[in-house]
């Protein structure tokens, strides 16, 4: 029997969104990870955006962190370095 007095468990999520806004081709650009969307943009910033989710995945990896892992300060580091 479930009690009324139970609090549901809170679940952590952490996530990027990025959007490119010079996207005027007419083309709907989505591309989308376990923690990341990238929306819109032109054909060039839309891949700039992927290269940079790649990368960043490749330092969480290097780091042996997830998204969650790290500290506000690790994640000001790894941003800076894109």
């Amino acid at each position: 029997m479930h009690s009324p007095t139970a609090t549901p468990q809170l679940v952590r999520k952490a996530g990027f969104l990025g959007v490119g806004l010079d996207g005027s081709d007419g083309h709907s650009r989505i591309t989308r990870g376990d923690d990341f969307l990238l929306l819109g943009g032109s054909e060039d910033t839309h891949k700039e955006l992927q290269d940079a989710v790649a990368r960043f995945h490749q330092e969480l990896s290097r780091r042996g962190k997830t998204l969650l892992d790290l500290t506000e300060a690790e994640l000001v580091e790894i941003a800076e370095q894109l």
